[in-house]
C-alpha cells in the first residue's frame, strides 16, 4: 500500500463537476439499467445514474446477502473522495465521518523498524462502506435485490437499455462475452490470505518474517478504531514447504498469528470465509459489448498492495455516469468511459505490477542495510520517488542518504562511482544512440558536436553508438566503425575534445556486430528494411531472417568465428589508442553475439549452440579476447538484453546467469537492456520498464549494472539509485530533448558540488531564465462572480 492521500492543494483528476446534483435530463439516456454485482463500484454506479436521473429503473443483483464482505478495510484516495465530494455530496458526508486516517508507514526488516512519515492515509471497514452505499441506494429509489444471481447475461442485454456488469475478477459476465470483451489473465507467483484483528495498527505496517520456509511479509492498517486489516503474503513454494496448503482456515489463521506475533503483540487474527488465493490480473482488450460495459475488477485489476482496487471501481463509476450524461447515444457514452479510464487504469496496473513483482522477489532485498530497504519498498512500484518521499518525509530520506553515502546536499545521482581504474563524477550515463551519420563509417563533424554537446552537458560517461568491427557488421550504411587506422584517428578527435573541454566526463565506446540485423536502410528510410540497393552478405549463429522480407544470414563456420573475434580484438586495440575510457562489448537487441545467446536465435547443434552454457561460449571467447587487448586498468562492461519478450527466449534466470559469467570473465559492470532480439516480441513499456531487470541481476549476480529504458527524469535516476536497484542510469531520448540534461538537473535541486561542472563558457546559464512577470496582483472579481446581463 502506498501513500493513499493527496496533499492538501494537489487534489487529482478523478472525475469531478460534470455530475452535477441537477443536470439535464436526456430523453434518450438508457431508463433500464440492471447492475450485475453488489460490491461498492457496481452500488455506487447505480446510485450516480439515479440521481442524475431519477426516472431511471435500476436493479443491482448480488448473489450473497447484504452483510456479506469479502476483506476488511477499504483505502480512498482524496482524488476519489473530491470525485465523490463534488458528485454525491451525502455519500462524501457519510465516509468522512467514517474515516480513520493516518500517516505513518511502518517497516520492520530483521527487527529494525523505520518509520516514513507525511504519507496519508484514509480507511474505512468495507462492511460499513457497503451499508452506506445501500442506504442511499434505496433512498434514491434503486432496487437491491440480495441472495440472487442475476438472469444470463444475454437476457438481461436484451431486457434493458444498459448493463453494467461490476461482477468483479470471476465475472460471468465478462465470461459470457469472452470473445468481444477478449480479457486476459495473469496469475501471479504469491499466495495471500485477507485477515484482521481487533486492534488498530498506528500505522500502516509492514513487517518481514523470514522463516525456516523462506520469506512471508505481513501488511496491515487500521480501518476503524478497533480493527486493522492484516495481508499475509508469500511466494508460492514458501506457502507449500510452510504446510500451508495442508491447512484449513482455522489453523491458517493461528498460524499467520503466530508467525506475526511480534507485529501483532501476541493478539489472536480473526478469518471472514478467508481462503488463500492467487492474485489474478485482468486486462480486457475492450470494456463494452453494445449496451453491456464492464467495471471495476471485472475490467481490471491492480494489486492490495497499492490499494486501487475499490478506488479504480468507483472512480470508474464516476466516469461512466459522467459519460452517459455527457454525450449524446449510449455507444457515444462507452467509447468515451473506455477512452477516458483506459490510460489510467492501465498507468496504474503498471505501477501495481511493479509493486507485486518487488514482493514476489523481496528476497532479493533482504540484505539491503534496513533504511535502505525502506525506501527501496516504498519506492517500489516508482509512483513514490525520491524527490516526493523527501517532501513527505525529508528527515528519513536524509538518513537514507547518508547510509548510501551521498555528502550533505548532495543528490545521489551526483555521488561518484568508480570502475576499476575509471571514477566516474556521476551516475548518469548518456546510453549509446546510433546516429546512422557516418560516411564508409568514418566518424564526422556531426559526431563531433553530438558527443561533444553531451559531454558538455555534465554527464559522467558519454557513450558512442555502437561501432561496428567490420563493414558486414554495420547496420546501415550510416554506421560508424573502427576497422581501420582512419576511423580511429577521426576517434580520437572526439575523445580529445571530451577530456580538453569537458574535463572529468569520460567517454566510452560499444563495440559490435549487427549479425542477421544488418544491411538495412537508415532509421528514418524504414528501420531494419533490407536496402533496395547496395546489399552485402549477412551472418549469424543460424540462418534465420530477422523478420518476413530481411535477408537471410549464412550460418557461421568455425573458421568464420576466429575470423569475427580477430576483428573484435583488432576494433579494440584501435579504441585504446584513440582515447576511449571504456568499453562497451554489444550482446543486446538481437546483434551477433546478442543472437548466439538467445534461444530463439540460436539453432546451432555444435559446442556454440545448445544449452545456455554452449550459447554463452562465443561471446565469452569475444570478450576474453578483447579484455586481453583493452588497458588494464580502464574498465570493461558488456550490454545484454535481459529477455526476449517472447515465450521461449531468454528469461530473467539466463540473463543472471549471462551476468554472471560475464562478471566472472572480468566484467565491470552489465548494461541491462531487453528484446529487440525477434521482431514478434511484445514488450511491457512504461515508465522505467527495464530496470527491475537491471535490479535483479543486480542483487542476484552480485555485480554492477547499468539500468536503462525509459528512464526519464532525474527523480527516476535518484530513486534508482538510492533503492540500490541500480548502480548507474542510462538515458537516450532525454539527451537528445536536452544535451544539458544533467547540468539542468543539477540546477533544477540546487545542486553544486563536484558531481557535475558547468562548463566556464555556460555558468551564466545556470539558472533558469526568466519567462515573464509572475508577481502581478490578482483581480479581483472574474466574470463568472457577476451576473450576466441580458444579451452579454
Amino acid at each position: 500500500m502506498e501513500g493513499a492521500v493527496t496533499p492538501p492543494g494537489a487534489r487529482g483528476t478523478a472525475r469531478q463537476a460534470t455530475t452535477n446534483p441537477h443536470p439535464p435530463t436526456k430523453p434518450n439516456g438508457p431508463l433500464r439499467v440492471a447492475v450485475v454485482g453488489g460490491g461498492p463500484g457496481g452500488l455506487y454506479a447505480a446510485a450516480l445514474l439515479k440521481r442524475l436521473q431519477p426516472n431511471r429503473h435500476i436493479t443491482v443483483w448480488e448473489r450473497n446477502t447484504p452483510h456479506d464482505t469479502f476483506g476488511f478495510g477499504v483505502v480512498l484516495s482524496d482524488e476519489t473522495l473530491g470525485g465523490i465530494e463534488h458528485a454525491d455530496p451525502e455519500v462524501y458526508s457519510a465516509l468522512q465521518s467514517e474515516f480513520v486516517r493516518w500517516d505513518d508507514i511502518d517497516i520492520v526488516h530483521r527487527t529494525t523498524r523505520h518509520t516514513s512519515q507525511g504519507h496519508g492515509f484514509a480507511a474505512l471497514g468495507r462492511r460499513r462502506l457497503l451499508e452506506i452505499l445501500h442506504h442511499r441506494c434505496r433512498s434514491l429509489g434503486v432496487e437491491l435485490r440480495f441472495r440472487e444471481e442475476a438472469p444470463d447475461p444475454a437476457h438481461l442485454a436484451r431486457a434493458h437499455d444498459l448493463v453494467i456488469a461490476a461482477d468483479g475478477v470471476h465475472s460471468t459476465t465478462r465470461t459470457a462475452f469472452a470473445d468481444v470483451f477478449r480479457p486476459h489473465i495473469t496469475a501471479h507467483r504469491c499466495r495471500y490470505i485477507w485477515l484482521a484483528a481487533d486492534f488498530p495498527f498506528d500505522a500502516f505496517r509492514f513487517e518481514i518474517a523470514e522463516t525456516e520456509h523462506g520469506v512471508m511479509q505481513l501488511h496491515g492498517y487500521p480501518f476503524s478504531a478497533d480493527a486493522s486489516t492484516v495481508i499475509v503474503e508469500m511466494r508460492e513454494e514458501v506457502w507449500r514447504a510452510a504446510g500451508f496448503d495442508e491447512l484449513d482456515e482455522t489453523e491458517s489463521v493461528e498460524r499467520c498469528a503466530k508467525i506475526f506475533a511480534d507485529a501483532l503483540g501476541g493478539r489472536p487474527l480473526r478469518s471472514n470465509n478467508s481462503a488463500w488465493t492467487t492474485f489474478r490480473t485482468v486486462v480486457n482488450e475492450r470494456w463494452s459489448h453494445g449496451n453491456v460495459v464492464l467495471l471495476g475488477d471485472a475490467a481490471h485489476t491492480a494489486h492490495f498492495s497499492i490499494g486501487s482496487g475499490t478506488k479504480l471501481a468507483v472512480e470508474d463509476a464516476l466516469a461512466l455516469a459522467a459519460c452517459l450524461s455527457e454525450q449524446p447515444t449510449l455507444t457515444d457514452a462507452l467509447e468515451a468511459y473506455e477512452a477516458e479510464r483506459r490510460p489510467v487504469v492501465a498507468s496504474t496496473q503498471r505501477a501495481a505490477r511493479a509493486s507485486l513483482e518487488w514482493f514476489e522477489d523481496i528476497a532479493l532485498h533482504l540484505n539491503q542495510p534496513p533504511r535502505q530497504f525502506a525506501f527501496n519498498l516504498l519506492t517500489r512500484s516508482r509512483r513514490v520517488t525520491h524527490d516526493n518521499l523527501r517532501l513527505r518525509d525529508p528527515h528519513f530520506t536524509e538518513a537514507v542518504e547518508r547510509g548510501f553515502g551521498c555528502p550533505p546536499g548532495t543528490p545521489p545521482m551526483f555521488t561518484p562511482f568508480r570502475l576499476r581504474g575509471l571514477t566516474l563524477r556521476n551516475r548518469v550515463v548518456v546510453s549509446p544512440m546510433d546516429m546512422y551519420s557516418a560516411a564508409d563509417g568514418l566518424p564526422g563533424d556531426f559526431h563531433l558536436v553530438h558527443l561533444g554537446a553531451r559531454a558538455l552537458g555534465g554527464a559522467g560517461l558519454v557513450m558512442t553508438e555502437m561501432v561496428c568491427v567490420s563493414p558486414e557488421g554495420r547496420i546501415t550504411p550510416g554506421c560508424a566503425g573502427l576497422w581501420s587506422g582512419r576511423q580511429a584517428e577521426a576517434w580520437r578527435r572526439i575523445t580529445d575534445f571530451v577530456h580538453t573541454r569537458a574535463p572529468g566526463t569520460a567517454i566510452g565506446v560499444q563495440l559490435g556486430h549487427s549479425g542477421r540485423k544488418g544491411s538495412t536502410r537508415l532509421m528514418w528510410e524504414g528501420m531494419d528494411e533490407p536496402l533496395d540497393e547496395g546489399n552485402w552478405p549477412l551472418v549469424a549463429p543460424s540462418p534465420l531472417p530477422y523478420k518476413p522480407g530481411s535477408q537471410t544470414p549464412r550460418e557461421l563456420s568455425r573458421a568464420q568465428l576466429t575470423d569475427l573475434r580477430e576483428q573484435f580484438t583488432a576494433a579494440a586495440v584501435r579504441a585504446a589508442r584513440a582515447g576511449f575510457d571504456l568499453l562497451e562489448l554489444h550482446c543486446a537487441h538481437g546483434y551477433l553475439l546478442s543472437s548466439f545467446l538467445s534461444p530463439l536465435t540460436n539453432r546451432r547443434t555444435d559446442a556454440y549452440g545448445g544449452s545456455l552454457e554452449k550459447r554463452l561460449r562465443f561471446p565469452l571467447e569475444v570478450f576474453d579476447a578483447v579484455r586481453a587487448v583493452w588497458p588494464e586498468d580502464r574498465p570493461m562492461t558488456v550490454r545484454i538484453s535481459a529477455t526476449d519478450w517472447v515465450e521461449g527466449g531468454t528469461t530473467a534466470e539466463d540473463a543472471v546467469a549471462i551476468a554472471r559469467a560475464f562478471a566472472d570473465h572480468g566484467a565491470d559492470a552489465i548494461d541491462v537492456s531487453t528484446g529487440q532480439v525477434v521482431a514478434d516480441e511484445e514488450p511491457e513499456f512504461g515508465r522505467s520498464y527495464q530496470t527491475p531487470f537491471a535490479d535483479r541481476v543486480r542483487n542476484e549476480a552480485r555485480v554492477p549494472v547499468i539500468a536503462v529504458g525509459a528512464i526519464s527524469s532525474w527523480d527516476d535516476v535518484n530513486s534508482l539509485i538510492l533503492a540500490g536497484r541500480t548502480d548507474l542510469c542510462a538515458l537516450a531520448r532525454p539527451h537528445l530533448y536536452d544535451p544539458h540534461w544533467t547540468l539542468h538537473a543539477a540546477a533544477e535541486q540546487g545542486y553544486e558540488g563536484p558531481g557535475v561542472v558547468w562548463p566556464p563558457q555556460y555558468r551564466a546559464g545556470s539558472r533558469p531564465p526568466r519567462t515573464g512577470r509572475t508577481d502581478a496582483p490578482k483581480p479581483r472579481l472574474t466574470l463568472s462572480d457577476l451576473p450576466l446581463t441580458e444579451g452579454a
